[in-house]
């Protein structure tokens, strides 16, 4: 039913690059290719290298290089006045903003996208664009709006059998089942997108079905499960140079040991992952990582006073970047914590 996995991104004269393909590498022809492509000029072909040289600086975290070679790529696709080409490089824009933290930029940037796509007959960059702009609601929390386009998307792909786009959806619903509670579901959507990642050779999209299959398995309390299969992920990860990725993978290896009261190793855990975070400039996830050190901390022994302190700033902070279901964890973990807002009557 699905072919192997392929990376529409990686296009022209690096059209042969798998989606596996250690993002070094690519980064090295991609920029070769460009240097080529200015030589000779041929504005499409630096187009397309530009591209790829923005997609694999943004997955190694490298987002100020990342932010210079999409914008260079749009140059150049609006000089060979190919809309398809200015749509994927506003699709790389758009991606690095939510990367980055600015959701309000990702979904103009996004919409621009997907209009530009639909003009220049890219069916391809289109549902990108449109999926981009799915990814960016669910990160926020407001599933009721995109839980329909991620159906949709979902159809769309499966019915063309594009492996990779459909492996995307999957785990994109999956993540929303998960969040609200649909634990059977989204164990179910995870697990059929990791087979279908595994058998069209998807190594980064299996790597993130298995992230989510252990987020899942640890709450129902199998933790060592849950551990193997990151640790199998994050083998996936360091080959391939993911380096987001791989601060996620962190990050949920650090909830899966808080949910163990295993708490000095969930604390290092949460600390290493804050530091590729802060290192890449991704606030969501070290927004994400300090609420988890925080909470660990608490459960060390941390000063109650200074733990509501910390949770006070993370709530601002995620309001800030909008991601109300983050919020709602903050006021969870206020809870847990026992710790009353101000203003609030304590129980009993």
């Amino acid at each position: 039913m699905y072919g192997k996995a392929f990376a529409p991104e990686y296009r022209g004269a690096l059209g042969a690059l798998s989606v596996n393909s250690s993002l070094e590498d690519v980064l090295e022809q991609a920029l070769e290719q460009r240097r080529r492509a200015e030589l000779s000029g041929s504005a499409l072909e630096s187009a397309h290298a530009g591209l790829a040289v923005a997609e694999a600086s943004r997955r190694l975290g490298r987002v100020e290089e990342a932010e210079r070679a999409w914008k260079a790529s749009y140059r150049a696709a609006r000089q060979a006045a190919d809309e398809g080409a200015m749509a994927w490089a506003v699709w790389s824009g758009g991606t690095l903003a939510r990367q980055r933290g600015d959701l309000a930029l990702a979904r103009r940037w996004l919409a621009t996208a997907a209009e530009l796509a639909e003009r220049g007959g890219d069916i391809v960059a289109r549902g990108y664009s449109l999926a981009g702009l799915a990814e960016t609601g669910r990160i926020q929390g407001d599933y009721e709006a995109v839980g329909e386009l991620h159906e949709k998307l979902l159809a769309e792909a499966r019915r063309r059998g594009e492996a990779r786009h459909t492996v995307w959806a999957l785990e994109g619903i999956a993540q929303m089942h998960r969040n609200t509670g649909s634990y059977d579901s989204a164990l179910a959507l995870f697990e059929e997108a990791a087979e279908i990642a595994g058998k069209a050779e998807d190594a980064r999209g299996r790597a993130w079905a298995l992230r989510g299959i252990a987020d899942v398995l640890s709450v129902r309390g199998d933790t060592e499960r849950a551990l193997e299969l990151l640790s199998e992920a994050e083998d996936t990860c360091r080959e391939m140079r993911l380096a987001s990725a791989l601060a996620y993978n962190h990050k949920m290896r650090g909830n899966v040991l808080f949910r163990a009261a295993r708490y000095e190793e969930a604390r290092a855990c949460y600390s290493g992952a804050l530091e590729k975070f802060r290192a890449m400039g991704e606030p969501r996830g070290e927004a994400l990582s300090r609420l988890g050190l925080v909470k660990s901390r608490a459960r060390l022994g941390r000063d109650l006073a200074e733990t509501a302190a910390d949770l006070d700033e993370l709530h601002v902070t995620l309001g800030r970047i909008g991601l109300l279901h983050a919020r709602d964890m903050v006021d969870k973990a206020r809870t847990e914590l026992g710790i009353v807002t101000a203003g609030a009557v304590p129980a009993g």
